[in-house]
């Protein structure tokens, strides 16, 4: 093999395959994720909250057995995976009576952050058949909001892990690919933002983001045990100008390759975005190139 690969941001020498390989070699009566399980042990490989990277860790092992160069024990048990044939969202029955006027009339609003609370199915259901993008399981770490009036939802919100290269975002940061590796943790990516279609209050929306972005790095940290200092979003300008992105204060930062993450041709394959995003701390640049 080449002298070091890289997978998900870590460097794997030659020294680390012979030591994955020893390991294997004193083990032989082990499954794979017990095997998983103590590799992360020993590179001390953990996530923020302190839990091993066992499913990345999986991901790196079978990679190196593809490539030839380790044997990995036999599979002695298959998992169910639920999420395989996850079904749909269903429909809830919601009031959608239309609401017009100005936003001092919609009265107070309540944001909710509702990931793992009885209201997520709420959520998930309000964009799988509101959205024109549909529900997607997010991966990782990520927070979900539903947003209130007059006793009812009029707005979904979600946030997930953000991209790890993003050339404009990392330009404008001015991080070094290390830091990068270390702090992408530290961004939140605004996945999704839906303002029901019933709903017609001029500056709702931008008024929603702003409320939202002051209070996601707390949530975030009681959540996941760390803070975000930065936001980002993809706008298609094909469908969407963004205006309320850049009335709440967002910035552009630039343009997608329109390549995708797992690009191997070098070549567009997909619509170019807006990249926009929000300082969430005064020192947010210091915070994000720390080593």
């Amino acid at each position: 093999m080449d002298s070091a690969w890289k997978y998900r941001g870590r460097v794997i020498t030659v020294e680390d395959v012979a030591f994955i390989r020893g390991l294997i070699a004193a083990n032989t009566e082990t499954s794979r994720r017990t095997l998983s399980k103590k590799l992360c042990e020993a590179w001390g490989w953990r996530q923020a909250n302190g839990a091993l990277c066992d499913m990345v860790c999986r991901g790196l092992l079978l990679m190196l057995e593809r490539s030839g160069q380790i044997a990995l024990p036999p599979v002695t048990y298959k998992r169910h995976n639920p999420l395989a044939h996850r079904a749909r969202p269903a429909p809830v029955l919601l009031d959608q009576t239309q609401i017009e006027g100005k936003l001092k009339d919609l009265g107070s609003i309540a944001i909710e952050q509702v990931r793992r609370t009885a209201d997520e199915p709420l959520f998930n259901s309000l964009l799988e058949h509101h959205h024109y993008l549909g529900y997607e399981q997010p991966v990782g770490e990520h927070l979900k909001y539903v947003c209130w009036a007059q006793g009812r939802p009029i707005a979904c919100l979600a946030w997930s892990s953000a991209p790890r290269h993003l050339g404009s975002r990392d330009r404008y940061i001015g991080w070094s690919a290390e830091a990068r590796r270390r702090n992408i943790r530290f961004i939140a990516y605004n996945t999704r933002f839906l303002i029901l279609p019933w709903i017609r209050v001029p500056h709702l929306a931008s008024h929603i983001l702003g409320n939202v972005t002051r209070r996601l790095p707390g949530d975030w940290e009681r959540m996941y045990g760390h803070p975000v200092y930065f936001a980002e979003t993809f706008i298609d300008p094909g469908r969407f100008r963004g205006t309320c992105y850049r009335a709440a204060n967002w910035q552009l930062l630039g343009l997608t390759t329109g390549r995708g993450k797992n690009d191997q041709t070098n070549k567009p394959n997909r619509s170019i975005k807006e990249i926009l995003g929000l300082p969430l701390a005064p020192r947010f640049r210091q915070l994000l190139s720390q080593l």
